[in-house]
């Protein structure tokens, strides 16, 4: 065994697979995009079957690159695009509809009716989450009633739920193991995150069966083994966590008071409160951090839906440049004088406003603002509502002011939406050496499971930073550019 671990990384719009090697260098990658589907204004669902050819393409290129067999690989670590909700039938292994993904916004109006209701209280006692259709439980809801028959085969226990790592581990191990972690578990409204279990009264809230569902195990655990017919050998499935929660360990976050923020499709910033579940009072989820040798860790979480997504659409949408690398210099050349903010609300507002109704919008346009002011709004957009979740976290953690923000994910390449990130937060913002975050965070789990990859401790010390960027804007021009965005969100906002 050359203690090589294969990560899979199943994004929001597109599935990647590393081989790291035992020194945790990467020695090869597989990516393949797939179809975002938009069958209705808010809505947003991905092709099962394009997910799974996806990852299998991308894992069988990982491994030739690499110049390795199947064989030499000790284990597999798993991470995915969260709340994305599938049911599949147990039989076949099909699903029985397309993957509703997490920012699907069909089921706000049901949402509303249970908020109206006085139900959210009790919902996010128990899963640190609010009645958002962000979550996964009331998509299963609408599969459930919206599939002809799903209701029926359900409850006589032919349909399988899952997140995408429920239905990877399925598909991978042949149907033999149906299971999810907690971090992935806790996102669904299902979970009481504080006693780290299904919650009979949530299951009755949204009408789904208990049968339905996978079991929950540790994010480093025995998630069964793949089918040798699919890679031509049995490799042990040890690791699973969400995106964010990969990320985060991917990070090194083990610490309280360790905060990092990924940048991807959105932008999820996740603060380690330790053995502490702390309650927002700022709209901020509580979420589990992840749980090793069963104690769970904490973290409060602030969700952003729209962050890369808005640089796609200025290069898909408004063909404004054809790759999205261009943004970043393009929104150099911005004209300085003009204060364009676009509040990116496409599938509505995430944290600390959570407003399913909101839609995107452009503030400050004159007859002079151009695709270089448009991408600069864009990019400076999500540094805005970065600073938005931390302010919140600070006011929710009392453990500290400032904290150093360690980022990663696809737009922490741009040196200059980094530093405007480092000036409207006043703070430190540390890129590490490897961006690959969340491939890495899983990777951990799975190695480190495996006894190939060090401990917690060991694997902290070896995080590295690329580059440090600090603070340089002036305190009035900061409170002014923030001023001018709090209009502009107030102005989105339909509640």
């Amino acid at each position: 065994m050359n203690g090589y671990i294969l990560a899979i990384d199943q994004g929001t719009t597109s599935s990647r697979a590393i081989v790291f090697g035992k020194d945790r260098t990467i020695a090869g990658v597989g990516q393949k995009e797939f179809t975002q589907i938009f069958p209705q204004d808010g809505w947003v669902e991905h092709d099962p079957e394009e997910i799974w050819d996806s990852v299998v393409w991308a894992i069988r290129k990982a491994i030739k690159e690499a110049g390795i067999e199947a064989r030499d690989i000790a284990a597999i670590g798993i991470t995915n695009q969260r709340e994305t909700t599938l049911i599949w039938d147990r039989a076949t292994g099909k699903a029985i509809h397309n993957a509703i993904v997490w920012q699907d916004r069909r089921t706000a109006a049901y949402c509303a009716r249970l908020k109206a209701a006085g139900h959210e209280k009790v919902v996010t006692r128990k899963t640190g989450l609010l009645l958002d259709p962000y979550f996964s439980g009331t998509k299963v809801k609408w599969l459930l009633d919206n599939v002809k028959g799903a209701r029926k085969r359900a409850t006589r226990g032919e349909l399988a739920f899952g997140t995408v790592d429920s239905f990877l581990i399925w598909r991978l191990t042949g149907g033999k193991v149906h299971a999810t972690d907690a971090t992935n578990a806790g996102r669904t409204l299902l979970f009481d995150i504080e006693k780290n279990r299904w919650d009979k009264g949530l299951l009755e809230l949204f009408d789904v069966p208990a049968v339905l569902l996978p079991e929950v195990k540790d994010c480093a655990d025995d998630f069964g083994v793949t089918d040798e017919s699919l890679f031509g050998a049995a490799i042990p499935i040890l690791g699973v966590a969400g995106d964010q929660h990969a990320a985060s360990i991917g990070q090194a976050c083990f610490e309280p008071g360790m905060l990092k923020s990924t940048y991807g499709t959105g932008c999820f910033a996740l603060l380690n409160t330790g053995a502490d579940m702390v309650r927002s009072k700022n709209r901020l989820l509580t979420t589990i951090a992840y749980r090793l040798d069963g104690k769970t860790s904490y973290a409060l979480e602030g969700s952003i839906f729209i962050a890369g997504a808005a640089v796609q659409w200025i290069r898909d949408g408004l063909k404004l440049v054809k790759h999205a690398s261009e943004t970043g210099p393009l929104a150099r050349t911005a004209d300085p004088s003009q204060n364009v903010y676009m509040v990116p609300a496409f599938v509505g507002l995430g944290a600390p406003w959570w407003d399913a109704e909101a839609r995107g919008a452009i503030y400050g346009l004159t007859r002079n603002s151009g695709p270089a002011e448009i991408a600069r709004a864009a990019l400076e957009a999500v540094c805005y509502q970065t600073r938005d979740l931390l302010e919140a976290m600070h006011k929710d953690w009392k453990g500290g002011g400032n904290t150093v923000l360690r980022v990663d994910g696809g737009m922490v390449a741009s040196d200059w939406t980094m530093q405007f990130l480092a000036d409207v937060l006043d703070a430190p913002v540390d890129r590490p050496v490897i961006l690959e975050t969340t491939a890495l965070g899983a990777a951990w789990l799975a190695g480190s499971k495996a006894g190939v990859w060090p401990g917690m401790t060991e694997f902290a010390t070896s995080w590295a930073r690329d580059k440090r960027f600090e603070p340089q804007m002036d305190a009035g021009e900061r409170k002014r550019k923030i001023k001018g965005w709090d209009v502009a969100v107030r102005r989105t906002l339909t509640i």
